[in-house]
């Protein structure tokens, strides 16, 4: 591969530093009264470490250190390493929903990048929304950009079982709720669930993130298996500041390596992993940023031809990310894969993904299948169409029940979250094990936000006569840590009048994952009146961020972008005065 290397006279951050002006005096005086001499960055690749770390965000809790690791890394490749601190999207603690932050995050990451004297970036995330939107930001951006994934948890134990994020926290929830276990039993199972820096240790959003960046060739092979806390993680992060210096002189930017067949890559990972629904919606997000259109087609393509390779928690049964790691990783589940993938992509290492597959092998072959012996033969994640989502649904089918995935019921519907707290665990609900439950207004404006909502709880009543699954149907998403029989991101959106809105308590639901369809049987004349005296919610926000995202929030199938951030049109760069 022909590399074309920089002078310093063609970095962006000569314009600030390297000329004989009045403002670069400033820029240079001020560099100085931080402490640094010239000689630290003249002629050097200005490196921007975009950090993530917060108190709040528990995933990230090691990036202060892995901040300083990667600025060794800069220095010794001969670059000037600056941290900057950007919006931290702590999964569980910020609300409504961090999906809300996503777009938020990916504009700052743009404009950090865009308004400072920075020729590369290392992005710092890990955390489930911080990955795509330090992706779709760097990407929209498009100067040389890697990516340092957070890692993954160590094994969750109580009293000898292993714990799994978010998946032990829904069974034993719904244990807590049946009686089953006692509120000591929770309680130590409460502090036994999370034992170390780093995020959920499932194969959740975060993890599927994670990986899918790494098969998108943005992070250094093999980096985003690394347990957070493993010595091995410390010394990538060292690698990934040597690399970006070099990046840099390369001129090897993210749209460089973002193409159609870099996305192909990424969805064959997402189902041979039995990764989160979530990545769906992020993934047509970024490749809108790489100018790559993705139809949600393109997944049910991938599907179909995709075993489910990954005995991870939750389409598997027993094991961890940690497992997945000692097992061999991503490159060994690659590996297996290699037929399906496009081997002569570009990494950000400079190797093709094919070259950095190179001896790598299968360590235990139940955590990581043989194609011989899948989880699942294919459709791991399906797209669903039909009459009540128009625009397409998703559903997680190697974490569903088999027994519901062909399933007519009638409805249960509940009109928003708040309805559905308050009645899901009365004795006088309408229910049994046969009906779908349904929740409207939990989609990017009806949410908002689009939250987690998706793994609607099984009703109290049912529980106890021992029902452990049910057919969900939402507009929400739900966490990648989640199972059962879930269908999501119906699209349009309850909120804005989609198919949704319309359904009613007894309409029959029909859900039937083998054709990909999702119906109700309601005639089509009534939907035309239920339609015709339907009346569109008051908007939620008046002001602020809020307000902005009410206006440009994009739908679920087209990746919940902001209107005026998809493509690749240019943005000028700043003149400097």
């Amino acid at each position: 591969m022909t590399k074309t290397r920089k002078n310093f006279s063609d970095l962006r951050s000569h314009r600030w530093f390297g000329v004989q002006d009045l403002r670069s005096f400033g820029h240079r005086s001020r560099t100085a009264q931080m402490g640094y001499e010239r000689a630290d960055y003249a002629g050097k690749p200005v490196i921007a470490i975009i950090n993530t770390w917060s108190d709040i965000n528990h995933c990230h809790t090691h990036f202060r250190q892995r901040a300083e690791e990667v600025k060794r890394g800069v220095w010794q490749a001969g670059g000037f390493p600056l941290e900057m601190p950007a919006m931290a999207l702590a999964e569980t603690m910020q609300k409504p929903t961090t999906m809300m932050y996503r777009n938020f995050l990916a504009m700052e990451t743009e404009e950090l990048l865009r308004s400072y004297p920075v020729d590369g970036c290392v992005l710092m995330g890990g955390c489930d929304k911080t990955t795509p939107a330090l992706v779709m930001g760097a990407s929209s951006m498009n100067i040389p950009a890697i990516y340092l994934p957070a890692g993954p948890m160590l094994k969750g134990h109580w009293r000898g079982q292993t714990l799994g994020s978010g998946s032990d926290t829904w069974k034993y929830w719904d244990e807590l709720r049946a009686g089953r276990i006692t509120q000591v039993d929770w309680q130590e199972i409460e502090d036994g669930i999370a034992r170390s820096a780093g995020t959920c240790m499932t194969m959740g959003t975060a993890a599927t993130m994670m990986s899918l960046a790494e098969s998108l060739g943005l992070s250094l092979p093999g980096a985003s298996s690394i347990p957070a806390v493993d010595s091995n993680h410390s010394r990538m992060a060292s690698l990934t500041g040597r690399r970006i210096v070099d990046m840099v002189w390369e001129d090897l930017k993210p749209r460089d390596i973002l193409d159609a067949r870099a996305f192909d890559n990424a969805i064959v990972t997402l189902m041979a992993l039995g990764g989160s629904t979530n990545a769906i919606v992020h993934l047509v997000a970024m490749a809108g940023r790489a100018g790559v259109k993705l139809p949600l087609e393109r997944f049910n393509e991938i599907s179909a031809k995709t075993p489910v390779l990954a005995n991870i928690r939750p389409s598997g049964k027993e094991f961890l990310m940690e497992d997945f790691y000692y097992a061999g990783g991503l490159r060994a589940l690659h590996n297996e894969l290699r037929d399906l993938l496009h081997l002569d992509c570009r990494t950000v290492n400079g190797k093709t993904l094919g070259e950095n597959l190179q001896g790598t092998q299968i360590h235990n072959d139940d955590v990581i299948r043989r194609r011989a012996n899948p989880i699942k033969g294919s459709g791991g994640i399906v797209v669903l169409k039909g009459n009540l989502a128009p625009n397409g649904a998703v559903i997680k089918a190697s974490a569903a029940s088999p027994e519901l995935l062909k399933h007519t019921g009638r409805a249960v519907v509940f009109e928003d979250y708040n309805d559905m707290a308050a009645r899901i665990d009365r004795d006088d609900l309408d229910v049994d094990a046969s009906c779908v439950l349904v929740l409207k207004n939990g989609g990017p404006l009806g949410g908002p936000g689009m939250p987690e909502w998706g793994m609607l709880p099984v009703p109290k009543k049912l529980l106890r006569q021992g029902v452990k699954d049910m057919v969900r149907v939402s507009d929400s998403r739900m966490s990648g840590t989640s199972y059962g029989t879930c269908v999501l991101h119906v699209a349009p959106e309850s909120f804005v009048g989609g198919p949704l809105a319309l359904v009613r308590n007894g309409d029959p639901i029909e859900l039937d994952v083998e054709r990909r369809t999702l119906e109700m049987k309601v005639p089509e004349t009534e939907l035309q009146r239920r339609r015709a005296a339907w009346k569109q919610p008051p908007r939620k926000f008046e002001r602020g961020y809020g307000a902005v995202f009410s206006q440009h929030i994009s739908q679920a199938d087209r990746g919940c972008d902001f209107d005026f951030l998809e493509g690749t049109a240019p943005t000028p760069e700043p003149e400097i005065h």
